[in-house]
Formats: C-alpha cells, sequence, structure tokens
C-alpha cells in the first residue's frame, strides 16, 4: 500500500502480521491483509492511531519483549531508550538495537522510543524523518517544535 512515509508490504503468516517493510514483496490478500491496509489507512488518515492486529514476532525472547514493551506505548505517548531498558533490566544501548530490529514497524510502534537527549534513530525507509513524521502525526511532536 501507498502512505506518506512511502510503500509498505505487510506481510502475514499463519494468522497474523510478522513484517512490514518499505517496499517489500506482496503477498496474495487474504482477511487479515486486508484488515491491516483499512487499519493502516485509518492510522494514516484522520482516523484512529490504534491499530489492533494480530502480530507474531519470530525471534529472540530479548525482541519479543522489546516488541512487546514497545507495544504497549499509546499513540501520541513515548518512552526513551533508558526507560524500556530499566523495565527490561537490560541497558540502553541493547534496547536501542532492539527497538532497530522490529520487523513490524508502524504497528509496533518503535517510532515512539527515543533517546535522552535526542530522537535516536529508525531503521524504516525514511530513516530519522520517517519517525519525526509519524511522531507528529500522532501528536507527541510537542518536543519537536
Amino acid at each position: 500500500m501507498d502512505s506518506p512515509v512511502g510503500r509498505l508490504t505487510v506481510t502475514e503468516t499463519d494468522g497474523a502480521i510478522t513484517a512490514v517493510d518499505w517496499n517489500g514483496n506482496a503477498q496474495d490478500e487474504t482477511e487479515l491483509l486486508v484488515a491491516a491496509r483499512d487499519q493502516l489507512h485509518q492510522y494514516f488518515g484522520s482516523g484512529s492511531h490504534v491499530i489492533d492486529l494480530p502480530v507474531r514476532v519470530a525471534g529472540s525472547t530479548f525482541l519479543i519483549e522489546i516488541c512487546a514493551a514497545m507495544s504497549a506505548i499509546p499513540a501520541g505517548e513515548t518512552r526513551t531508550y533508558g526507560e524500556i531498558a530499566r523495565n527490561l533490566g537490560v541497558s540502553a544501548q541493547a534496547a536501542g538495537q532492539g527497538c532497530g530490529a522490529n520487523p513490524v514497524p508502524i504497528i509496533i510502534p518503535c517510532h515512539r522510543v527515543l533517546g535522552a537527549r535526542d530522537l535516536g534513530g529508525y531503521s524504516g525507509a525514511g530513516g530519522i524523518e520517517t519517525k519525526v513524521w509519524l511522531l507528529r502525526h500522532e501528536g507527541a511532536a510537542g518536543l519537536l517544535i
């Protein structure tokens, strides 16, 4: 699907969303992929900033835990890598690396995690500019003005 942050490809595996990529390879349309497209269109439009889809993260226990921590951050709010790290008992650097390894960006909102003194990074297409766009879109832009 086309979006304000580029062309996105959502991947479904066995009834769960498992990836969001920029310019990835499209799958045949399924009910879940149609629902994902509809919810993402609402997210990018003037509708809801809540995306409620079944998601499965394949990877280490740490990646699963950090993705769960990011998923718990409400739209319009942010956390720091340090806050996430303290809650998981890891270093801020490890939290940053985990955020960067998020296989389902936007749906799992890694853009809501910031550095203590800066925006941190963003591994999606467009890098930090995409992160800034997403934060402004969600109304978390007070810190960016």
